[in-house]
């Protein structure tokens, strides 16, 4: 599970509970900035006690358990090797997923998305834009991948 996952799974617990993102926040001990990224996949280190914190006041708990065999693609890690082929500096997968749910290009790894949708195969795109998409609310993603096109000049 990646942590971008875990944002999802606390935006969904939260409005089941109907809790507003100030109100959860102020009775974990967070601002309501930093709950608000972490809904969507973008915060800074977060730590465990106040991931925690968020989590218990949800009535959710962190597990450890080995992952599945079979998980199906990884289309994240995927595009990340497509990305990278002629860079010495690879864009990270972190980087990637980050640019996807903010529409930002990460500093100095414009060539390495430019390549990415310009050469990557669209089956692969479109499972990467579903991958992402499950972590942010639907048609973020997508959005998101129409602003980082505009960005780097590349038609869709």
């Amino acid at each position: 599970m990646r942590l971008q996952e875990i944002g999802g799974l606390i935006r969904k617990a939260r409005t089941a509970h109907g809790l507003t993102q100030a109100g959860l926040a102020e009775s974990a001990g967070l601002s309501r900035t930093t709950l608000n990224q972490l809904e969507n996949g973008l915060f800074p280190d977060l730590g465990v006690k106040k991931m925690q914190n968020v989590l218990d006041r949800l009535g959710l708990d962190l597990s450890v358990v080995p992952s599945p065999k079979s998980r199906g693609p990884d289309y994240v890690r995927m595009a990340c090797v497509t990305a990278n082929v002629p860079y010495r500096h690879a864009l990270t997968e972190d980087e990637l997923v980050h640019a996807l749910l903010s529409g930002k290009v990460p500093r100095n790894r414009g060539p390495h998305l430019r390549r990415l949708f310009e050469e990557a195969p669209r089956a692969l795109l479109d499972g990467l834009a579903l991958q992402v998409g499950g972590w942010a609310r639907p048609g973020k993603v997508a959005s998101n991948l129409a602003r980082l096109s505009q960005a780097l000049n590349i038609s869709q």
